[in-house]
């Protein structure tokens, strides 16, 4: 446990989602440019951080601090593909290349000291070879272990072998924060308590967090820190004694005919992950590096390296693939774009580790094969027909009916339209209508005299409804009404739209301005006569919309 780390030499091109996106939208290097998740900055440009723009900053905030701001979208697929030729520019200096994650790249630097001479040596050449061939900045950090060589990339340092340790000491502890972040391109909620609480213990760097014992620091803040420990002590992030994965664990499929297009190729790569997972499974393995490979149909052979913080799912191993192939059909130099299409397809897990951290509960584990088998069914199925013949509803935030529900294509990234967690204020209360059609139905709202009921500029009822007629039908007596409740939402889109932002390349959701109103309906017989059956209450969610009422939803 106590061993030192293997050297480490990373490449990291700073600021690579808003390079990525500012390249594909081909930007100028000096335009201020952002990308955008959740409504939240996830990185950006050197001249918008000059304007005061930041990381988690609101889009609001950031427009309002920087008007020229050019917001771009967050695109995984984008990055992954865009750094490619970054990654093949590495590999033709040197063998063992690990893709962290777009932007971010490890090679073992012990035997390239040695053939090129020394370590200045080697980082040079990258250097050069980079700026000759693909035209990025970049960083170079070496160190013992990963963590201490991306933190040393970060400053463009070159750590002396054995001296990891003392390089760590001195960083404040906020960088544990990072630690997920700068491995796998996403932020913990975790991470961030766990510094909020070292803090507040006292512990303000690494140096200190480090020099507690690893029995103190498992029983006090949970197994979890353990690796945050090591990491913050200069050992290897993870267990120097791994189990190889054996020879058997190769998952490949030929593709006849051969593939050019990655949305062909992703339905196999499905296929293959839930076999390699299926086969890790049993041996209650999970892989933590994942080898891509494929052979054109003229022989040409492709190869890249996926390193990952955490053990891979499925779902993240296909989402690889995918990123993977996409990058290698649509590569942007005839050099770096296969000649032919691939015709052979193979997963390899470089390294594996127990399983513990992706166990199933008591339920799962009892319908974890039934899910397996429904999902390949799926994928077969978006195979035959289409990703969009295959989609999973997912719940999600806003004020309307139509803004909390988002379909997406069965094994894509489940993220709601708006995030759920924010208040909402004017969202519709509990309980939700049973009945949401997938349009709104037309209808005409009248009053006690047959008059159409409109809304006033101060969003009141021009009178009090009595009768509804849904779709042209036959109309109904109202029994009883609430309302109303105006909701005005982006009322600022037309100001913005006047020129104070622009936007790449996503369009902006139009303002939108209506008032609800729940009202419920009197039974009356059956409508086919007989009289022996009756429709019973019914209420019914209206809104008058661009000067028109309909029905949104129904409770029933």
């Amino acid at each position: 446990m106590s061993a030192v780390p293997p050297r480490r030499l990373v490449i990291w091109c700073p600021d690579w989602p808003v390079v990525a996106a500012s390249r594909a939208a081909e930007l100028g290097p000096l335009v201020p440019a952002a990308v955008f998740a959740a409504n939240r900055v996830v990185a950006c440009s050197e001249t918008a951080r000059g304007s005061g723009v930041r990381r988690g900053m609101r889009r609001r905030e950031a427009q309002g601090r920087c008007p020229e701001l050019v917001v771009c979208e967050h695109d995984p697929a984008r990055d992954a593909r865009l750094f490619e030729p970054v990654v093949a520019a590495v590999e033709e200096l040197m063998p063992g290349v690990e893709v962290v994650r777009p932007g971010l790249v490890a090679v073992p630097a012990r035997g390239l000291a040695r053939y090129f001479g020394s370590e200045e040596a080697v980082a040079e050449r990258v250097l050069d070879q980079l700026d000759a061939q693909v035209g990025v900045e970049c960083q170079i950090g070496i160190a013992d272990g990963l963590f201490a060589a991306v933190l040393a990339a970060r400053r463009n340092e070159l750590v002396a072998p054995g001296r990891s340790r003392e390089f760590l000491a001195p960083l404040q502890i906020e960088e544990i924060d990072q630690l997920t972040d700068r491995l796998s391109g996403q932020r913990t909620a975790d991470q961030a308590e766990l510094v909020d609480l070292l803090r507040r213990l006292g512990v303000r760097t690494l140096g200190e967090f480090a020099a507690l014992s690893s029995s103190d620091v498992s029983t006090r803040f949970g197994q979890a820190a353990l690796l945050v420990h090591r990491a913050a002590g200069g050992r290897e992030e993870r267990p120097v004694l791994r189990r190889q994965p054996p020879p058997d664990l190769v998952v490949s499929e030929e593709l006849d005919p051969p593939v050019e297009r990655v949305d062909e190729a992703a339905f196999a790569a499905k296929v293959l992950a839930d076999q390699l997972h299926a086969r890790l499974g049993e041996l209650g393995l999970a892989c933590t590096r994942l080898g891509i490979s494929a052979r054109t149909e003229h022989g040409e052979e492709l190869h890249r390296v996926w390193r990952c913080a955490e053990p891979l799912t499925p779902a993240a191993t296909a989402d690889r693939v995918r990123w993977q192939l996409d990058g290698w059909l649509h590569g942007r130099s005839g050099r770096q774009r296969p000649t032919a299409g691939v015709s052979v397809l193979s997963l390899r897990p470089e390294e594996v580790v127990g399983a513990g951290g992706l166990q199933l509960d008591l339920l799962n584990a009892a319908t974890g094969e039934a899910d397996a088998r429904a999902g390949r069914a799926f994928a077969r199925v978006q195979g035959l027909l289409g990703p969009e013949a295959v989609l999973t509803g997912v719940l999600g935030g806003g004020r309307d009916l139509r803004d909390q529900v988002r379909f997406v294509p069965w094994g894509d990234e489940c993220r709601p339209a708006l995030p759920a967690d924010r208040p909402w204020p004017g969202r519709i209360p509990s309980p939700s209508p049973s009945v949401v059609p997938d349009s709104p139905w037309p209808a005409a709202v009248f009053d006690d005299e047959d008059r159409p009921v409109g809304v006033t500029g101060r969003h009141r009822l021009t009178a009090a409804p009595c009768r509804v007629e849904v779709s042209g039908g036959r109309s109904r007596a109202v029994s009883g009404w609430a309302g109303p409740w105006p909701v005005a939402e982006r009322w600022w889109a037309e100001l913005l739209a006047g020129g104070a932002g622009q936007t790449a390349p996503a369009a902006q959701v139009p303002a939108r301005d209506v008032v609800r109103v729940q009202v419920v309906l009197e039974p009356e017989a059956d409508p086919a006569g007989d009289g022996d059956a009756e429709v019973g209450e019914v209420a019914l969610l209206l809104v008058h919309e661009e000067g028109r009422w309909w029905v949104q939803g129904a409770y029933r």
